[in-house]
């Protein structure tokens, strides 16, 4: 049965559910056929509210950067240095693992010269403010704020993928593993700031 109301907003949310119900991959195999038959409507229709599955998947991505951002600025909002970037770290995980399609399509890159990633660059701009804020604590140099925020995204993302995947075979606490790779990243983190003078 088609849904009532269907629109622009309306069938970014149908892609959505379809993104986290197909995990880890949900967001590449995204069809328009896939959001049209959920939504209870022929192909066709879709395109009264989208222009094209790259603009939907642009919609997915961008909807899905804001939702992370929100995520992120809960968990660090009324902390510093470590403890916000143990907080980050934590509350990144736990999006990955609760939307698995969602995380993926947050991973996405704005094509900063194309006008029509204009929002999604700008979403991902906020991200990168919140995990900025979240180092301020450790006093880095400017130059080096972007080198901290993609050492800790890579090593996160790293594990994230991994765990999802079924990449880690062995029985060992995980959590244990994941605390241990945040500890790791702080303390690299936290040399890249300059020694205090005497």
């Amino acid at each position: 049965m088609p849904r009532a109301g269907l629109n622009r907003t309306a069938v970014t949310e149908v892609a959505l559910e379809l993104v986290d119900a197909g995990g880890t991959t949900g967001f590449d195999t995204l069809t328009l056929a896939a959001v049209a038959s959920r939504a209870g409507v022929a192909v066709p229709s879709l395109y009264k509210h989208v222009g094209s599955l790259a603009d939907l998947r642009r919609l997915v991505a961008t909807e899905s950067v804001t939702e992370l951002t929100r995520v992120l600025a809960a968990a660090t909002i009324g902390r510093a240095g470590s403890e916000a970037l143990r907080a980050a770290a934590d509350a990144l995980r736990s999006f990955a693992h609760a939307h698995p399609g969602r995380y993926a399509a947050s991973q996405v890159a704005a094509n900063l010269s194309d006008p029509a990633d204009a929002e999604l660059a700008s979403r991902g701009a906020e991200t990168v403010a919140v995990l900025a804020g979240a180092l301020r604590g450790f006093e880095l140099p400017a130059d080096l704020t972007t080198d901290a925020i993609r050492v800790l995204r890579s090593g996160i993302h790293g594990f994230v993928v991994l765990e999802l995947g079924g990449g880690f075979g062995l029985p060992d606490d995980l959590d244990r593993s994941f605390a241990l790779l945040v500890d790791a990243l702080i303390a690299g983190i936290a040399r890249l700031a300059p020694a205090p003078q005497p």
